[in-house]
């Protein structure tokens, strides 16, 4: 039974997010006939798990909503903000209680539903449509007698099974008859709350399933589709791909010893030996690498699973700041490491609570501007090269830079002669502690958050940016690599240390002059008619430099050369992140093919222009 309830509460997660998708849908569209029937049969479908897992609440919450939208497919109640809400708050119980369970409580401990929910639950279904509302208790009774009588007798079959997996509805109706019955009838009942409960807890009581085995010379049935998946618990998919990571390195470090045993001359016996070698390790090679690609793609997940919780967020803090907003989101279906999914979550909620308290304007001020009175908020995301590009932007005021460094020098936060640019002034925003509103609110205003979206995307080797114009709106990009423990790099070697960078920031490589021309008194080179800044990589990690003679044109907002003493090729690496000490724009080790320890340089430092983080400025 407990991996029954397991299975039961990720299949009703999932069916209860979509069912909050499809009701915001709902509100937009109310003439969407097919959301109103998938939303109908989600709560159906709920609801039958639920009954047979014993959760009364659940099964009353899922019945009356049930109730309502058959009511609202059948055209007997129109679709109104009532009718959406009173589902919202179903949804969001519903989703509450099985949240609760996934976290580990026994069913019985579960509370209630709440009077107020089954109020406007029943005042949607009696205030908006001509429900009959039915004498239940014979039926309640009838159905407890019923559910005793039969429940016994009643196995967990093929019946039960759909393409090898549990059938909750038929669960359900093979406990409590005639449950179902009401999918396929185009009136509902408005059957009150505790007499549903009744039912569901008298068919749980009465209910002792078996599973039969077949008669003797009797075939057991057979599924016509073999089940095509299976849960893999996440701990044991980051183990593998551990090892497929060390595999792979293995064989890398195999290669370089197979090519340094090749520069001497073998005969006879000795050379059919290492030709045999060879053909084995680049065979092992070949397999380690596919293991590593195959392991890889377990972990990937569509940002959809992060994005659609964040439209009934919008809509509900709109409606509390009374704000008319829409959500519109691109590129659900963009996939990046399953560990980056569950930690955006936290990071985009500050970035949407902060849009719709500081970037809107309210509808008068849009008005007066002349805006649209509906703000829009955009949620978009692609891949681009071997980075995920997730970008949130508004139509609102826009961030005032002239503001922003006042109110950062008066908090005390930066010097007055620091952030004299747009984009170092935006960058104040990340600084812990800072906030441009006067009085702080329930939304925002406590001068956390951002700093916290900061630390969130540079912990996963990713990098935020900003752009604003006064009066349009903002836009902060996030970038952020597809797969964290393998990141494709460039191998450079400078001051006798050897050094990695991620090839999402890698331009090109030129060949840098014995002079520069200078400009403020920092070296400079043109590059294909535009000049840029030149900076030598050993000075800024705090190597002696040496003759740096390499640059490599970093692909940044403000885009510059990097100057090393050679390039050593290129590799994907299987990178180790610093837990034990923090080092200025090193983001984590790694080892080369030959063995040798590899430093490896953070994304977002190099973003930022190799400059120390804005923090610092105050000093």
């Amino acid at each position: 039974m407990e991996d029954m309830l397991k299975d039961f509460v990720v299949e009703a997660l999932e069916l209860a997010t979509n069912v909050e998708e499809h009701l915001l849908t709902l509100e937009r569209r109310p003439d969407d006939k097919e959301t109103l029937n998938a939303v109908f049969r989600s709560f159906h479908t709920i609801k039958g798990g639920a009954g047979f897992m014993s959760l009364p609440a659940m099964v009353s919450a899922c019945h009356l909503t049930e109730n309502l939208f058959d009511a609202l497919r059948t055209g007997a109640a129109p679709v109104t903000p009532l009718a959406i809400e009173a589902a919202l708050q179903a949804s969001g119980f519903v989703a509450d209680q099985l949240t609760e369970l996934a976290n580990g409580a026994r069913p019985e401990s579960l509370s209630a539903m709440p009077q107020a929910l089954e109020d406007i639950l029943t005042q949607a279904i009696e205030g908006k449509a001509d429900m009959v509302v039915v004498a239940v208790q014979a039926t309640v009774a009838a159905a407890a007698m019923s559910a005793a009588a039969t429940a016994a007798a009643v196995p967990v079959s093929s019946a039960t099974m759909t393409n090898g997996v549990l059938d909750w509805e038929a669960l359900y109706a093979a406990v409590v008859p005639g449950a179902i019955a009401s999918v396929n009838q185009p009136t509902a009942h408005a059957v009150h709350a505790p007499e549903v409960a009744a039912i569901a807890s008298a068919a749980a009581a009465a209910a002792v399933i078996t599973r039969t085995s077949p008669a003797p010379g009797e075939k057991p049935p057979a599924t016509s589709i073999k089940e095509d998946s299976i849960r893999v618990d996440a701990v044991k998919l980051d183990a593998l791909l551990e090892v497929a990571g060390e595999s792979v390195q293995a064989a890398n470090q195999a290669s370089v010893l197979l090519e340094k045993l090749q520069q001497f001359k073998f005969d006879g016996a000795a050379a059919a030996l290492m030709a045999s070698l060879t053909e084995t390790l680049n065979r092992a090679s070949r397999y380690s690498t596919e293991l590593q690609r195959a392991t890889l793609s377990t972990r990937m997940q569509p940002v959809g699973r992060l994005f659609q919780k964040f439209p009934r967020l919008v809509r509900e803090l709109a409606k509390d700041l009374g704000k008319d907003v829409e959500l519109v989101i691109e590129g659900a279906e963009t996939e990046v490491d399953r560990v980056v999914v569950d930690s955006l979550y936290d990071p985009l909620v500050h970035m949407l609570r902060n849009a719709l308290d500081h970037g809107i304007e309210s509808a008068t001020d849009r008005a007066s501007l002349g805006k649209s009175t509906k703000a829009i908020i955009s949620l978009k995301a692609w891949q681009e090269a071997n980075s995920v590009m997730i970008v949130l932007g508004d139509d609102g005021k826009g961030l005032n830079a002239a503001e922003l460094r006042k109110k950062a020098i008066k908090k005390g936060l930066i010097s007055d002669a620091a952030a004299q640019t747009d984009q170092e002034a935006y960058q104040l925003v990340f600084l812990p502690g800072f906030s441009t509103k006067e009085v702080a609110s329930s939304v925002s205003g406590r001068g956390v958050g951002m700093d916290v979206v900061k630390t969130a995307v540079e912990k996963h080797r990713g990098a935020i940016s900003i752009d604003s114009a006064l009066g349009q709106g903002t836009r902060f990009s996030i970038r952020l690599p597809i797969e964290l423990s393998i990141v494709p790099t460039m191998l450079v070697r400078t001051a006798d240390a050897a050094l990695a960078m991620p090839m999402a920031v890698v331009q090109r490589v030129v060949e840098l002059p014995e002079t520069f021309m200078e400009v403020g008194g920092s070296p400079v080179l043109r590059d294909q008619g535009q000049p840029l800044p030149v900076r030598s990589l050993a000075a800024i990690l705090g190597y002696t430099p040496g003759p740096e003679r390499v640059g490599i044109v970093i692909a940044s907002p403000n885009p510059y050369i990097l100057a090393v003493e050679k390039v050593e090729g290129t590799a994907e690496m299987v990178i180790k992140p610093l837990t034990a000490l923090s080092v200025q724009g090193i983001t984590g080790t790694a080892r080369s093919a030959e063995g040798e320890l590899v430093l490896v340089i953070g994304l977002s430092f190099l973003l930022d222009g190799c400059k120390v983080n804005v923090a610092t400025l105050a000093a």
